[in-house]
């Protein structure tokens, strides 16, 4: 028997003892049958099962269900992680199974829409979770741009729990030894390569550049084009017009595009090869003096002395710089949803509910760097000295992606559509093609998708 066999039949086993445990309790008035069965007893304890990115799912597992369970005794959680790229298969494979394993689903940002059509979650404000939904649980404390992550046609199908945005981290040492000020949060594109031009130096006088100016996406890849997007959205363009389809290949799109690949030119030799873990690792060295990133990265890299050698003094975080419309960012928010065929219905939401309460937010961002998405949690006092700057860029990138809409396509299909995007965008970045002939090419293959 296989060990997802054997998990199956031991909460069939829990359900049929909660049963057998509710009928003797039927008769014993100081102990519900809702208890009994919804969140478990110390005797018949409840699994839920989560399925989650594995970058996260494993320090979840070990950080925060302990503190869960400080509340929650008897709902044992277990997170099983799947490599990203895998992971919205499985999530769809599961959900349209007739026997699911899963309870939970920690999905990323565009997915909602394709598993929202398929069926596969519940409406959280629907009446079978309201009626379990405390009466603090305040819906309207969420910042608008993370919770919509988690809507599709006016349905709220999840919640946010992880809430990344598309920032700029920056060197303060760098600055300073180039002879420059800090970037501010109003420094525009114009400003940021005039600066770029003198962070690119030979420290040690061998006659080789061995510090840059930037390090960010360039390789062919999913979130690549979050970079060019979130300078087309601070040059006010936009992915979609109102009728949905592509509005991006013309003259924005284009100067965007090539503002993108401009930076290639301050950035280490190589760079058209780098992503997430190349530009990370050559910030976190002192290598670059600015990196656009997602912000979950944060405490590990200016905070753990175990995978960095920068210290908070150092890093400093900020929105992207400013086009000719606004400042850029990009949405990237981990939310959380419940499968429509869970047995575990009160158990599942009791996890999500305390994972994004007030309470679990504060936990989840000292203990794992968690971003939060609540309104109160970010004015309010943050539960440790460094998430204070933290909080302040992040409300501040809120409000920048909601008025910008500064988030991928949401559409059934989003993900077809992002790998077009990706295609066509690093052929622009490796200049195998012009930026218009990319935009042009990938409005065409997008626009044929989304009928």
């Amino acid at each position: 028997m296989t060990h997802i066999q054997c998990k199956k039949l031991a909460r069939r086993r829990s359900v049929l003892a909660g049963i057998a445990g509710s009928l003797i309790l039927a008769a014993t008035p100081l102990v519900s049958a809702q208890a009994q069965e919804g969140l478990g007893t110390a005797d018949n304890p409840v699994e839920v099962r989560i399925m989650a990115n594995e970058a996260f799912a494993n320090s979840w597992q070990t950080t925060l269900v302990p503190e869960f369970n400080k509340k929650y005794p008897n709902v044992h959680v277990t997170f099983d992680g799947v490599p990203y790229t895998e992971l919205l298969a499985k999530m769809m494979l599961d959900a349209t199974s007739p026997d699911p394993d899963y309870d939970v689903l920690l999905v990323d940002d565009p997915w909602v829409p394709q598993l929202a059509e398929i069926g596969a979650l519940m409406d959280l404000k629907g009446e079978k979770i309201a009626a379990l939904t405390d009466k603090d649980y305040d819906w309207g404390d969420f910042n608008a741009a993370p919770l919509a992550a988690g809507e599709w046609k006016d349905i709220q199908y999840a919640v946010p729990v992880r809430s990344n945005m598309l920032l700029r981290f920056y060197n303060r040492s760098l600055y300073e030894q180039a002879g420059l000020p800090e970037p501010t949060p109003a420094q525009t594109w114009d400003e940021f390569f005039s600066d770029a031009e003198k962070l690119v130096r030979d420290t040690n006088a061998d006659g080789k550049d061995d510090v840059w100016a930037i390090d960010t996406y360039f390789v062919r890849e999913s979130l690549t084009p979050t970079i060019w997007q979130s300078i087309l959205n601070a040059n006010g363009g936009q992915l979609l017009d109102e009728s949905g389809a592509p509005a991006f290949a013309n003259e924005t799109g284009q100067k965007s595009l090539e503002a993108h690949k401009r930076l290639i030119d301050y950035a280490p030799p190589g760079a058209l090869g780098h992503g997430f873990s190349e530009s990370l690792q050559a910030f976190r060295q002192g290598l670059v003096a600015n990196m656009f990133n997602w912000g979950s990265v944060y405490k590990s890299t200016a905070v753990d002395p175990k995978s960095t050698t920068l210290t908070v003094d150092q890093v400093g975080i900020q929105v992207l710089p400013v086009g000719s419309a606004q400042a850029g960012a990009h949405r990237g928010i981990w939310i959380a949803g419940i499968s429509s065929k869970t047995e575990q219905l009160e158990a599942s939401w009791a996890f999500i509910q305390w994972l994004t309460s007030k309470e679990g937010e504060s936990i989840n961002a000292a203990l794992v760097g968690s971003f939060p998405a609540r309104k109160s949690t970010l004015n309010g006092e943050p539960a440790e000295p460094w998430l204070g700057p933290v909080y302040k860029t992040l409300q501040n990138a809120y409000e920048v992606a909601a008025d910008g809409q500064m988030w991928r396509i949401r559409s059934p299909k989003s993900d077809a559509a992002q790998q077009i995007l990706a295609d066509e965008i690093a052929r622009g970045l490796a200049g195998q093609v012009s930026a218009e002939e990319a935009l042009n090419t990938a409005a065409a293959k997008i626009s044929k998708v989304l009928k």
